[in-house]
């Protein structure tokens, strides 16, 4: 109830308005109460119609059950009519046909005139009726269910105890037959004497006993041939092992004659006693050393057949070997650098991974290194920059697109790098090779093998590939020659390349003899030019074959503006004959950190020098020059020179193992001394270069740089033997009657002493690396998508 208080008044109380308070309250009285009166017969409608739209339904409903059960009687469900010879109806029907009768009495009992609606405002219907009544009949079907399961496995258990008492009827074949064997013998014991030792007498003797030791001396059985062949004493012993010590001697400084003559005497020791009881007849043959390693090893061979001896292998190497998928193999190429710097290791590898893929025979990926913004800023050109590696992969296959005639369908993936000031040149962080997924990890080249193994921390390339091919493209000593202790730099470096390359290269392919002497290395060119240079060439050979000036200009240099690429020489050559060439110009192309000093160097010298910024030498504007001059003796194959004899140029360049491979052009005219230096630019300069041959042409192109790839790498042949990956796949898990081999093992734990001191982070920054390489660090991880280090690595991280 709303309780209403007049407001009260401070002024006087008077007649007047004392009647007209009372008036006022009235009023207000007669407002309440007819408003009071109006709500309550809103709510008694309200009632009204609750009560006759819930009649309604209660109607309706039972309408529809009786229509229901109705229909169940006459046709339930639609279900065909069940005659006599049928079984018991469906377990539906019974149960409308039992709920019948009880739904009945609740609409009797619901809409007899006795029932009454309670007077509240609120309508309940009791449904216990309907719930019982279900719940009762579903809990008699369970029962029944229940009962079923009982009755099953009381049958079971019934069938089972008479197995168990009929066993005997159910016995394996070869217990029958060891129960027949047993019967006999208790026949033979019982025609014998009772006395211990003569039925001892018969069991030894027994038909029984005989088949036990022929089985038993079938399964010990010795090894044929295992007479008559003496072990290997002592000499022969010490004689392998320094034959297969021979790679590590090597690195100590031992050269490999004088171990074989350590060889050769060892064995001459036990010649005459032992060596000779292995060959054929006995006889003696001529010990020379190629002789003596194939006796020694025809010895060890048949002692160890003699001895049944068979070699696990896998001591350090990882002994599983990823099955691969599908007929084509996979090839991985991962170098260290990437476009758009142009500098040989980005290029070169781009082109070896689309001519690899062109064959379509093996798929192809490319594995270079993806730099962070501020990285980027100070490696790539023009201030250009990439915010995804998939921008970077666009540009990257955009600029190849332009340079070739054909669709390159390989992979392009990317490891995080960081660049080192010092060292000018991008290092790995963290493991590079687990960016190749196990199921395509079949066939690596490694471009600048030693590059990327300095601080390489991770799994062995050759345990997890099948064949790992190492290309060196870079002559580190020269460079650290000619830095501060350059010196004892190069002593540690080298023997670090030799330690690295032998722990995860099965081979090694040296562009040039300038580089470092390896172990399995050998010399030859796997480069060719880009197809670009060779069509600029023919264009030259058909306008001077029409009459047309093809050169304009003189000489050139092109080149990044660092002093170790051969400007200490350009510079060194033109001050000294510097009145030879009175009159001679030359445009120098190049952006390096050592430009300004470069320039004022020159300026200072007053030389006829005109440097420009860098640029891509297929540009326009330098197929007018007719002389490129090269005199860098620190670059182990340089493109540029290939690039310019591609395009028909002259090409000035020292006699130098780097440039071995061009002497056989006829425009590569190569100098000794200064003094030939100066003869060989004024012949170059004062007559005309000669047309490339075919055979030149095809020596210059990429396919047949593919090709010497192809074949001095062994991939043509890993590729083409179809057993070699089987074989492979295998390694170390099969078995082999010859010994370990010592050269793998000393391998295999070069490489483990290797991965122990790149894991310390101290021993790393005292050697050069990058603090913090050792994994990549959370802007990588932001950049390429990846998970945490302590993710990948929990050792590390916990």
């Amino acid at each position: 109830m709303i309780n209403f208080r007049p407001p009260e008044t401070r002024t006087r109380p008077s007649v007047g308005s004392s009647s007209s308070s009372v008036v006022t309250a009235e009023k207000a009285l007669s407002f309440i109460s007819k408003g009071w009166q109006e709500v309550r017969s809103s709510a008694d409608a309200d009632l009204q119609l609750i009560k006759n739209r819930a009649n309604k339904f209660k109607n309706l409903a039972d309408r529809e059950l009786e229509n229901f059960i109705n229909s169940a009687s006459i046709s339930p469900f639609a279900v065909p009519a069940i005659t006599a010879s049928t079984t018991t109806a469906p377990a539906e029907i019974d149960f409308v046909k039992k709920l019948r009768p009880k739904l009945s009495e609740i609409r009797r009992a619901y809409s007899s005139s006795e029932f009454k609606w309670p007077s509240q405002g609120k309508l309940r219907i009791d449904l216990s009726a309907i719930k019982n009544a279900i719940v009762a009949e579903v809990e008699e079907e369970e029962e029944q269910e229940k009962e079923r399961e009982r009755e099953i496995w009381r049958k079971w258990r019934c069938d089972r105890l008479k197995e168990e008492r009929h066993f005997g009827e159910f016995d394996w074949e070869p217990i029958k037959a060891f129960k027949t064997r047993l019967k006999e013998l208790e026949v033979e014991l019982k025609g014998s004497s009772s006395s211990p030792a003569e039925i001892f007498e018969v069991i030894k003797n027994s038909e029984f006993m005989g088949k036990v030791k022929s089985s038993l001396k079938s399964i010990c059985k010795e090894p044929e041939d295992a007479k008559g062949v003496p072990p290997l004493d002592v000499p022969e012993l010490l004689a392998y092992l320094v034959r297969q010590s021979s790679p590590f001697l090597d690195q100590l400084g031992i050269r490999r004659d004088i171990s074989e003559k350590i060889v050769e005497s060892l064995c001459s020791k036990g010649h005459s006693k032992l060596l000779l009881n292995s060959l054929p007849g006995g006889g003696s043959s001529l010990i020379d050393g190629e002789i003596m390693n194939d006796e020694l090893d025809l010895r060890i061979a048949s002692v160890l057949q003699s001895t049944g001896h068979c070699y696990d292998g896998g001591f350090w190497g990882d002994s599983t070997k990823q099955n691969l998928e599908g007929d084509k193999r996979h090839v991985a190429i991962v170098t260290t650098a990437s476009l758009p710097w142009m500098t040989g290791t980005a290029v070169n590898p781009l082109f070896r991974a689309a001519y690899l893929a062109k064959s379509e025979k093996q798929n192809v990926t490319l594995l270079v290194p993806w730099l962070c913004k501020s990285d980027q800023e100070l490696v790539y050109p023009n201030q250009l920059t990439f915010s995804s590696p998939e921008a970077q992969e666009l540009y990257i296959r955009n600029w190849l697109k332009e340079r070739i005639g054909f669709k390159a369908d390989f992979k392009i993936s990317f490891y995080p790098g960081k660049f080192s000031k010092e060292r000018r040149s991008i290092l790995p962080a963290g493991d590079t090779s687990q960016f190749i997924p196990s199921r395509d990890a079949d066939i690596a080249i490694l471009e600048e093998p030693e590059h990327l193994n300095w601080y390489h921390h991770g799994k062995r390339w050759t345990d997890k590939f099948n064949h790992v091919v190492g290309i060196v493209h870079t002559n580190y000593l020269e460079y650290i020659k000619r830095e501060k202790n350059g010196a004892l730099q190069a002593f540690f470096v080298k023997h670090i390349n030799n330690w690295v390359t032998r722990a995860y290269c099965d081979k090694v392919l040296r562009l040039s003899a300038a580089t470092q002497d390896l172990p399995r290395s050998l010399v030859c060119n796997v480069h060719g030019v880009n197809p670009k240079f060779l069509k600029i060439g023919e264009k030259a050979a058909a306008d001077r074959q029409s009459g047309q000036k093809v050169f304009s200009k003189g000489a050139y240099f092109l080149g990044k503006m660092v002093w170790a690429k051969g400007y200490r020489e350009l510079i060194d050559l033109l001050s000294k004959h510097k009145t030879e060439f009175d009159g001679f110009h030359l445009d120098v192309f190049g952006n390096g950190e050592d430009a300004h000093e470069v320039q004022c160097t020159a300026k200072r010298l007053n030389l006829n020098v005109n440097f420009m910024k860098g640029r891509d030498h297929a540009h326009d504007s330098l197929h007018g020059y007719k002389v490129f001059i090269n005199p860098s003796i620190s670059d182990v194959l340089c493109t540029a020179t290939a690039e310019a004899l591609a395009m028909g140029k002259f090409v000035v360049c020292a006699d130098h193992p780097s440039n071995e491979f061009f002497q056989a052009f006829a425009n590569c005219l190569t100098y000794k001394t200064p003094e030939d230096f100066v003869a060989k630019v004024e012949k170059a300069m004062s007559s005309e270069p000669q047309p490339l041959s075919p055979e030149e042409q095809y020596k210059l192109s990429w396919e047949a740089a593919t090709q010497r790839f192809m074949k001095y790498s062994d991939l043509e042949k890993v590729l083409s033997d179809e057993t070699s990956l089987d074989r492979r796949r295998r390694k170390g898990m099969g078995k082999s009657v010859s010994m370990p081999n010592l050269e793998e093992m000393v391998d295999g734990a070069l490489a483990f002493t290797h991965n122990c001191l790149t894991g310390n982070e101290f021993l790393r920054s005292c050697t050069g690396a990058i603090p913090r390489t050792r994994d990549y660090d959370k802007q990588h991880c932001n950049d390429l998508h990846l998970l945490p280090p302590q993710v990948e690595n929990p050792i590390y991280g916990w």
